[in-house]
């Protein structure tokens, strides 16, 4: 079926998983995340196929390394890359939708071509201008990590010593939850986020691209 919103349902499930992030009200509202959450998000990720293909993550934890997370997700997380490098981003919470682009968390040889770039004068100003046109239109700007001081190799006094810290670049914004969430409406918001987002994606694409590191050696 085509994308037509995400339910009210869908908040209010979140709302109360918050509340109750147990086994038991997990096996008793199954149903409700996947008419609710799992069956709309797979519609508009199939909706946004352009940008993907899209991996929809595990409801649960990773339990295996950390006894103190609860057992369940209190989100439904979305993301598909393309060949360029470029991630896109979506999430559903009781806080409603987040939609977000951008390279989120960089391998080490795509940290070093970031940070090369950023140097670089030409390159540099061009991404710190596109990022204060990025926050001007209201967009958050984030990364998995940042460094407290410069890198190695890096001078500290830098004037874009801020950008050369980050160990990601990506664009975010949260929407928490309008009447559009519920229609199809939600698709082109979505899009038009993406496309906002789009001049740092190039930039991010022409001058770091994706990690030609092994999978194990990512950080993701």
């Amino acid at each position: 079926m085509a994308f037509r919103g995400f339910p009210p349902e869908a908040i209010q499930f979140y709302e109360r998983l918050g509340a109750d992030n147990a086994k038991s009200f997990w096996h008793e509202h199954r149903g409700d995340y996947l008419d609710a959450v799992k069956t709309p998000m797979t519609e508009l990720t199939e909706a946004l196929g352009e940008y993907g293909p899209f991996h929809m993550f595990r409801p649960h934890n990773d339990l295996r390394f950390s006894k103190n997370k609860p057992p369940y997700k209190t989100h439904q997380g979305a993301y598909g890359e393309l060949e360029g490098g470029s991630g896109f981003y979506l999430q559903l919470s009781a806080e409603g939708l987040m939609v977000a682009a951008g390279y989120y968390a960089m391998g080490k040889d795509q940290l070093r071509r970031f940070r090369d770039a950023v140097v670089a004068d030409a390159t540099g100003t061009e991404l710190e201008r596109l990022v204060a046109d990025a926050v001007a239109a209201k967009y958050e700007v984030g990364a998995i990590d940042e460094l407290k001081t410069a890198p190695r190799g890096y001078d500290k006094a830098h004037p874009r010593i801020g950008l050369i810290r980050r160990k990601g670049l990506m664009l975010s914004k949260s929407f928490g939850v309008p009447a559009w969430l519920h229609t199809k409406q939600a698709e082109r918001r979505i899009r038009d986020c993406w496309d906002g987002a789009r001049p740092v994606c190039d930039w991010l694409d022409a001058h770091v691209g994706p990690s030609t590191e092994p999978p194990g050696d990512r950080p993701f």
